[in-house]
């Protein structure tokens, strides 16, 4: 399956900003005509105050229901239709009432949504550089492990801070996952350290094939700090490799992933007749 990647630097402004990602879209379809579309994570509205956020984040429609939904629900489901491709749409905001979630939503070619996912971990850190990140202020945990069928593919969703917590990804695999997706906005500090080593581990680990795409480029944040976005959107094999990886600035890099690597891996190295299940429940030493 031909999978293509969009790096992009989002703004405050959700309107410019689905306009840049149809426009990097058809850039990227003009040269190869992919199967699956992978946007990174909070695409439609970032570096933003609280009011801003809410403004711009979007109610999702009700399962079987009539509801529309929002500017950037249906510019994903526009892109699906409009290029006979599969769209995940890395993470917008929801709002749900007074509540909002950084969700995931992934949409077939007819532009039916097929996935639907809440990130779990909210990332409250305090940075190296002493930047302080307070995710849960704003946003609500999910808490559902979610997978979709993407072709003969079972995709894992997760997002960007789920990263850290291989036990979520072990969760994915265990229901089928052979793709996991971690659309990101990782930090400059974090990233260039950790990205592309969790990213590999995960791979490693669970025998699958990684798609990460990535928030590029700096900001300044509400409270007037100046933020980097590590971008580096990558896709790594089931041994590990990094066969596809993006460079600096917005744009969009493409690979081909299949079931039979999948196979080779997990036949050379049986990870799964190998597990001990007693470990499942294991608690940690006081």
């Amino acid at each position: 399956m031909l999978t293509t990647l969009i790096q992009f630097q989002a703004t405050d402004n959700k309107a410019r900003n689905i306009a840049a990602v149809q426009n990097l879209v058809e850039t990227a379809f003009s040269r190869q005509r992919a199967r699956l579309i992978s946007l990174p994570e909070m695409w439609s509205c970032r570096n933003a105050d609280r009011s801003t956020r809410f403004a711009m984040a979007e109610p999702l429609p009700r399962p079987n229901s009539t509801d529309t939904g929002g500017d950037a629900y249906q510019a994903m489901q526009h892109m699906a239709r409009h290029y006979e491709a599969y769209v995940h749409g890395g993470s917008i905001a929801e709002k749900t009432g007074e509540q909002l979630y950084n969700t995931t939503l992934v949409f077939n070619p007819q532009g039916e949504e097929i996935g639907r996912y809440r990130k779990m971990h909210l990332f409250d850190v305090t940075a190296p550089d002493g930047t302080i990140y307070r995710e849960s202020k704003d946003f609500g945990a999910g808490n559902s492990v979610v997978t979709c069928q993407i072709d003969n593919f079972t995709a894992g969703l997760t997002i960007c801070y789920d990263l850290r917590f291989p036990e979520l990804f072990r969760a994915l695999r265990g229901k089928g996952a052979d793709v996991i997706f971690v659309p990101s906005a990782f930090t400059m500090e974090t990233g260039k350290d950790h990205w592309d080593v969790l990213l590999r581990a995960r791979a490693i680990e669970n025998q699958v094939w990684i798609i990460a795409a990535g928030i590029c480029g700096s900001y300044r944040s509400p409270t007037g700090d100046v933020k980097s976005s590590y971008g580096h959107s990558l896709v790594c094999d089931p041994w590990g490799h990094v066969v596809a990886l993006a460079s600096d600035g917005p744009g969009s890099v493409t690979a081909w992933i299949d079931h039979a690597h999948i196979e080779k891996v997990r036949a050379a190295i049986p990870l799964a007749t190998h597990r001990r299940p007693e470990l499942n429940g294991f608690e940690h030493c006081k």
